[in-house]
C-alpha cells in the first residue's frame, strides 16, 4: 500500500470524508514504507494486533514525501479518527500545529517530542533506546573476532547518536579495547530508504577491519544486513526482530516495542491517557532478541553477561549515557 492507498488526494479511498459516524483509531507510518521489516512495520504490527483482538478496523496513510505530513493529519482529523497514532520525530511539529484545531482529537508522536503543557491532547511516547543499544553493543563486542564493531545510522540526528551512542558504550564494557566506527546515512529522510548505501556502508566498515555491523537505518538497514550476510560477517537488526531476515548471519535485533506503544494507544481509544511515556528496559519498552535464528551465534555466556548489565541498567546501579542529554557521548565521537 503506497501513501493513503496512492490516493491520499482521493478521500473516498478510505472514507476520509467529514461526518464519519465511528471513531476509529488511524496510523501514519513514518517515511521509508510500511514493510520495512523494522520501525513502521512494528507500528503496523501493533495495530494488526488491535484489530485482530477488538474486531475494529483502523485507517492508516504511508506518506512518500514530507509536505504531506500535516495533509495528512488534517484528513484524518477531519474524519473523525481518533486517536491519530504517528511514528518518527518528524511528525512533531505538524501535530503541535494541527493538535490545536482539534481539541477533541487525540494524537500520538512516537519518537517525537511535543509539548504537553501546550497540547494536552498530544501523548509523547519515546524510549531508552541507548539501554537496549548498550545490551546489544556487549553482544557484538563479546562475539567479535576483529576487535572491531560498528554503526550505520540512517539520518544524521540525536535520535539515531543516541543508538550509537549506547552501543559503543556497550562494547566498551565488554571489552575496552575495542574499536568502533560509526557512520551515517545521510541528513535528509532519504536516508531511512537507501538500501544500496547501506550495504556500501557496511562493506567500507567491513574493510576497516569491522565483524559486527549494527543497523539503525530503517529500509537502508536491510541493505546492511544483506551486506553483511554476503561478506560473512555479523549483523544486528533494530526495532522489530530482524533475526529470521539472515539466519545464522544476525547477531540479534535491538528490539524497540513500537508494536506495543501503538497497540496500547489504540486500545484506549478517545479516551486516551495523554501523559508522556517513557518505555525502557525496566517497563519492557527496549531488549534484545533471542531465538531459533540467532541460537547458534549466542553463547551462553554472552547471555548471561548481557542479561547480568540488563538487570543492573533497570535497577538504577547501571546508567547508560543518554547522547540526547548533553550531545555528547562518552565511548564514541560523531
Amino acid at each position: 500500500m503506497t501513501m493513503m492507498k496512492h490516493l491520499l488526494g482521493a478521500a473516498g479511498a478510505l472514507a476520509l470524508t467529514a461526518g464519519v459516524a465511528s471513531a476509529e483509531p488511524a496510523l501514519i507510518y513514518d517515511l521509508g514504507g510500511k514493510f520495512d521489516k523494522s520501525f513502521n512495520e512494528a507500528a503496523y504490527n501493533g495495530a494488526e494486533r488491535w484489530a485482530k483482538e477488538t474486531g475494529g478496523s483502523y485507517k492508516e496513510i504511508e506518506m512518500q514525501n514530507e509536505a504531506q505530513r500535516e495533509q495528512a493529519l488534517r484528513r484524518l482529523a477531519e474524519a473523525g479518527s481518533n486517536p491519530i497514532v504517528t511514528t518518527g520525530f518528524g511528525m512533531s511539529d505538524p501535530i503541535a500545529t494541527v493538535s490545536k484545531d482539534f481539541p477533541d482529537t487525540k494524537f500520538v508522536t512516537i519518537d517525537g517530542w511535543v509539548d504537553p503543557a501546550e497540547h494536552p491532547n498530544v501523548l509523547t511516547i519515546g524510549f531508552a533506546e541507548h539501554e537496549g543499544s548498550y545490551l546489544v553493543g556487549m553482544m557484538a563486542a563479546l562475539a567479535s573476532k576483529t576487535g572491531t564493531v560498528s554503526f550505520v545510522g540512517g539520518m544524521d540526528i540525536p535520535l539515531i547518536r543516541n543508538f550509537a551512542c549506547g552501543y559503543a558504550q556497550g562494547a566498551v564494557a565488554a571489552n575496552p579495547d575495542i574499536k568502533f566506527i560509526s557512520n551515517m546515512t545521510g541528513t535528509t529522510p532519504a536516508a531511512w530508504n537507501d538500501p544500496v548505501k547501506g550495504s556500501e556502508l557496511a562493506k567500507a566498515q567491513k574493510s576497516q577491519g569491522s565483524d559486527v555491523i549494527f543497523a539503525a537505518a530503517g529500509g537502508t538497514g536491510l541493505g546492511v544486513l544483506q551486506a553483511a550476510a554476503d561478506e560473512g560477517i555479523l549483523s544486528i537488526g533494530v526495532d522489530s526482530n530482524q533475526n529470521h531476515l539472515h539466519p545464522g548471519s544476525v547477531l540479534t535485533s535491538m528490539l524497540k516495542r513500537v508494536d506495543v506503544a501503538v497497540y496500547n494507544s489504540m486500545i484506549q481509544g478517545a479516551e486516551l491517557d495523554t501523559t508522556m511515556q517513557a518505555l525502557n528496559l525496566a517497563s519492557d519498552g527496549v531488549g534484545y532478541a533471542m531465538d531459533e535464528n540467532n541460537a547458534e551465534l549466542v553463547t551462553a555466556e554472552m547471555q548471561a553477561a548481557v542479561d547480568a548489565a540488563a538487570e543492573k541498567i533497570k535497577s538504577g546501579e547501571l546508567v547508560v549515557h543518554d547522547y540526547r542529554t548533553d550531545d555528547t557521548c562518552p565511548a564514541a565521537t560523531f
